[in-house]
């Protein structure tokens, strides 16, 4: 507005001092519109200023937003590189240890193998004067054949009788040497096996930390397990006659395990995975077995389902809720630990809703497993941008990975990260996929698998004690 009057006040003058020195000015009315119409002239550049000005602020505005946003893209991206440095420096000091201690290996190994040629040459000369006894003793058997026939004397019988006897001390002797030679060189052979596969575990550990270190390891893309759409099965039935869940198709005449499309009562469609076995089949509805999903998800993923029905997955809350409200179901956990152990357990299962936060209820029927979901029944599902545990100054599935239905943080977690080795602390062990029944020990797991099927009937149902 400023530069707007600053012009009208340049260019007025100009103008009456023009029409001034023209007598006839006062006289022509045609001049005057003339006046008028560079009057509007002005005005329209004035106002054509006005928004350039107003169009140069607004850039400027922009042009600072942007600044600004690329100032904390760098932050972010000196944060991230501070971060990386600091792996790379432990990576560094890792990769120093493990040069030492194979320097410590190699050292070691040559000592071995020095003391392995010194045994050899020992036996080597052991062999040689047993063939030269050998050869003594066959000349020695020649005179007391000779000797036999021309009747030695007594003293000479004496004599030979002693050296006879000194031989066979000698014999014994270096049979009892080389006895032990050979269990020294097999325990040399041993302790040699040993440091190999001590070199090959230092490399397999480092390689492995160095893959959980890396910022480049990213998880396998998630496959969503979604509900169907209208016309996306082949089958010649329509989605209205679907099975109810994998007893179901069971019972239908199907035995081969398997991903089947399966219909709930109130519900959408959806695809599951099928466990058919002696006993009927099974819903999974979790299965943990080579790390290839990420676990640690938000709300949303756990109550959509996540992952692969062929390998790794979780189907979602909400259709585990639409199988089991159909009636009274049993839920069976199969667990694998590092020692390739299997062992299982099964329990009377009812799932609640959304407006309860898929709250769990778990009565212990049988197994050959500990149960461990005691803290477990009554509560709420959590995870990590959801907490409803019963830790009130701490989210434990932020803290130790994975949703679950916690109590208390430290709790059985069948959702943690997948760790593929047996972890040596015991917050790794937390933080992973475990098992913890009451006061024992925590187990931590190679595999898991969590299923179910209606319960039979009400005559052959019978609930044990744990």
């Amino acid at each position: 507005s400023h530069y707007f009057f600053l012009l009208l006040f340049l260019l007025l003058p100009c103008t009456f001092s023009s029409k001034e020195e023209d007598p006839t000015f006062t006289h022509a009315p045609t001049e005057t519109r003339s006046r008028f119409a560079m009057l509007d002239d002005v005005r329209i550049l004035a106002n054509g200023l006005l928004q350039l000005g107003r169009g140069l602020k607004d850039f400027v505005h922009k042009t600072k937003s942007q600044i600004n946003d690329i100032f904390k893209k760098l932050n972010i991206f000196d944060k991230s590189f501070y971060e990386l440095s600091l792996m790379t420096s432990e990576i560094k000091e890792e990769e120093e240890e493990l040069k030492k201690t194979t320097t410590v290996l190699q050292a070691t190994n040559e000592e071995i193998k020095n003391m392995s040629f010194e045994i050899n040459n020992k036996i080597n000369s052991i062999l040689e004067d047993r063939t030269q006894l050998q050869s003594k003793v066959g000349g020695l058997e020649e005179k007391l054949s000779g000797l036999s026939e021309s009747l030695p004397e007594a003293t000479e019988l004496k004599e030979i009788s002693a050296l006879k006897n000194v031989i066979d001390a000698q014999e014994k002797s270096i049979t009892e040497l080389l006895k032990a030679v050979k269990e020294q060189n097999d325990q040399l052979d041993y302790q040699r096996n040993k440091i190999i596969n001590l070199e090959e575990k230092l490399k397999y550990d480092v390689f492995q930390d160095l893959n959980e270190k890396s910022p480049s390891s990213k998880p396998k893309e998630l496959t969503p397990v979604g509900y169907l759409e209208k016309n996306s099965t082949s089958k010649t039935f329509n989605t209205n006659g679907l099975p109810t869940d994998c007893q179901d198709i069971y019972n239908g005449g199907e035995k081969t395990s398997g991903v089947y499309p399966i219909k709930p009562n109130q519900s959408e469609p959806f695809n599951v995975y099928c466990d058919m076995t002696e006993e009927g089949g099974y819903t999974i509805m979790q299965r943990r077995m080579d790390g290839s999903v990420d676990f640690d998800q938000t709300w949303e993923k756990y109550e959509n389902g996540f992952g692969n029905l062929e390998s790794e997955f979780w189907l979602g809350l909400e259709k585990i809720h639409s199988i089991s409200k159909q009636g009274d179901y049993i839920l069976q956990i199969q667990l694998e630990d590092w020692r390739n152990e299997k062992r299982s357990i099964e329990y009377q299962f009812s799932l609640e809703g959304k407006d309860l936060d898929y709250m769990i209820h778990l009565t212990p029927i049988s197994g050959n497993l500990p149960n461990a979901m005691t803290n477990q029944t009554g509560m709420r599902f959590s995870t990590k941008d959801q907490d409803n545990d019963n830790k009130k100054d701490s989210n434990c599935a932020e803290n130790y990975s994975g949703g679950w239905w916690f109590n208390a943080c430290g709790d059985t977690n069948l959702n943690g990260r997948y760790i593929r080795t047996k972890s040596r602390g015991k917050t790794d062990r937390r933080r992973g996929i475990h098992w913890k029944p009451g006061r024992g020990i925590s187990y931590s797991l190679k595999s898991t698998k969590i299923a179910i099927r209606p319960a039979p009937d009400a005559g052959s149902f019978r609930l044990t004690s744990s």
